[in-house]
């Protein structure tokens, strides 16, 4: 993540010497407050996952506790139960000896006055433990609830967005085969539109297909407002060789982002807080360019979609 922010760094400056200072500061402010935003839902993520595992860790210490508290009970009720029958006993033994024996009524009284003694503590001890099992059995259901709601909005986001992902597979249906591709992992929408469908080679302005595509993907995202939208340029690794303004993979990469920004800015139902462009040049390949086919597929926009975890964030901060 650092490497990739230093590069990010690098590219804003080198875009610095030929983008006017305006467009600039506009690119640089909107690209780090994406950063921020990832890295915070990133770390929110992983606060989310780690407090799942410890939560559920201590649900099962919690169980444990119960059922060696629930066998703990059951064992001084069977110890009680076994004295008190002792004491019964002992209690017709006196009855018996004291028509006898005085001295053997004076050595059982001793007896019933140390098992009384003894039933007593154990009485205590019992009620004791019936109120440690009270409170475990409390947690416990806490635990399982806290556990339960995690799972409720963890499980409502991931519809969220699977719902998201069928939404823009079917609106970008007629692109199919045409080097566009949809899917889901780790709780974002990942949509990847090779070059082929947008630009011509060494260019940045969009054809006609590819504003068709990106425009019908702007009406899905149009009625999703709490999606944030990163659109990420990304090339080969044959060093560019254009005129003009750009001098690098890393300005061609922006400048096709920023295209993409800007189709999708016209579509008013767009919050325009929620998109960044974003230009990664040849650094984030998921090819080989050591073939044709390869640099083909590492020539493309990506369009990163994220939910805002704000609702698992509050949960996350309750106590």
């Amino acid at each position: 993540m650092i490497k990739k922010s230093v590069l990010t760094i690098f590219t804003i400056t080198l875009l610095a010497s030929c983008v006017s200072p305006k467009i600039y500061k506009d690119l640089e402010a909107k690209y780090a407050e994406l950063k921020k935003e990832n890295r915070k839902l990133s770390d929110e993520n992983e606060s989310l996952l780690t407090a799942k595992v410890e939560v559920e860790n201590a649900l099962k210490d919690s169980r444990k506790a119960y059922e060696k508290a629930i066998a703990e009970r059951n064992k001084l009720q069977a110890d009680y139960n076994a004295t008190y029958a002792n004491l019964e006993t002992l209690k017709s033994s006196y009855s018996a000896l004291e028509k006898n024996s005085s001295a053997a009524i004076a050595s059982n009284s001793k007896k019933n006055r140390e098992l009384l003694a003894d039933l007593e503590a154990k009485e205590r001890a019992l009620s004791a433990e019936i109120t440690r099992l009270a409170k475990l059995k409390k947690e416990l259901e806490d635990r399982s609830n806290r556990v339960a709601e995690l799972e409720s909005v963890i499980a409502a986001k991931d519809a969220a967005m699977s719902t998201l992902k069928d939404a823009i597979s079917k609106a970008l249906t007629d692109f199919e085969g045409k080097g566009l591709t949809v899917e889901q992992k780790e709780g974002k929408v990942y949509v990847s539109m090779e070059n082929k469908l947008l630009f011509n080679s060494g260019s940045w302005a969009v054809g006609t297909e590819g504003r068709r595509a990106v425009e019908q993907l702007g009406n899905v995202l149009g009625v999703n407002p709490d999606i944030a939208v990163l659109i990420e340029g990304h090339t080969d690794n044959v060093p560019y060789k254009g005129n003009g303004p750009l001098t690098s993979n890393w300005d061609l990469s922006t400048k096709r982002a920023t295209s993409i920004v800007n189709i999708l800015r016209e579509n008013k139902a767009i919050n325009p807080e929620n998109l960044t462009a974003a230009g990664r040049g040849e650094f984030a390949p998921i090819a080989s360019n050591e073939s044709p086919s390869g640099r083909a597929t590492n020539r493309r926009i990506e369009v990163i979609l994220t939910p805002k975890l704000d609702e698992l964030s509050k949960l996350l901060n309750e106590k």
